[in-house]
């Protein structure tokens, strides 16, 4: 899961960071409402982490211009605002999650893991794909009943192509997934990481489409 966290403070930011890509999930941040709108233009996020009280502008008039633009990316609003009637105005404006600082970050990361299986319309954290089956929450993936043990690139690729079936991505999308913006690494990283869920899960996981990028397979050619 890529996550976009949008928080002004230095120190909550780089705890939040830490501990979500501990957890296995790709976190851009930004610390502004301007830079938030550039990301957004730039990229496609599973989620955005949005703090209110931006200095630029204020959070909650940017999440409700976003949906008033169309913008369907699941919003967690993640605030010290705690009264009612601030929690209500969140979600009125078109947050799908509220949670008030001090927070848990293993809460914050299961609340992330539920709004993306929402927007997904799961009802189980569970993804199968033919002979496979992911648990998105805990990064475990079994291949016909059988563990099969996945670095964290590995999950995250191996989930950014099952939440995106039929879809073709390209080299570059498939490497901000991973690994976010400005993150300097080897250009053939991204067929590393796809050869070893190859290698793992069987040639039929990735399809490559020549000229263009990669696909997921087909289930039956997933066993």
């Amino acid at each position: 899961m890529r996550v976009l966290l949008i928080e002004d403070d230095p120190l909550v930011a780089s705890g939040i960071v830490a501990g979500l890509r501990l957890l296995g999930l790709t976190v851009d941040h930004v610390d502004t409402a301007s830079k938030a709108r550039a990301a957004l233009a730039a990229s496609q996020f599973d989620a955005c982490v949005l703090d209110l009280g931006l200095p630029d502008e204020d959070g909650m008039g940017v999440l409700a211009r976003w949906r008033a633009q169309g913008v369907l990316t699941p919003v967690l609003v993640l605030t010290a605002r705690d009264a009612v009637q601030h929690r209500v105005a969140g979600l009125h404006a078109g947050a799908d999650d509220y949670l008030v600082k001090p927070f848990d970050l293993e809460e914050l990361h299961a609340r992330l893991h539920a709004l993306l299986r929402r927007s997904s319309g799961r009802a189980s954290d569970a993804i199968e794909h033919g002979a496979l089956r992911l648990q998105a929450s805990s990064g475990e993936a079994w291949l016909n009943g059988r563990s099969v043990e996945l670095s964290r690139r590995e999950l995250a690729l191996l989930s950014t192509l099952l939440h995106n079936p039929g879809r073709i991505l390209s080299a570059d999308q498939l490497h901000d997934s991973l690994y976010g913006f400005g993150t300097e690494i080897e250009s053939n990283a991204v067929n590393v990481h796809i050869h070893h869920l190859r290698r793992k899960l069987g040639a039929g996981i990735v399809e490559t489409v020549r000229g263009l990028g990669y696909r997921l397979g087909r289930a039956e050619d997933v066993r």
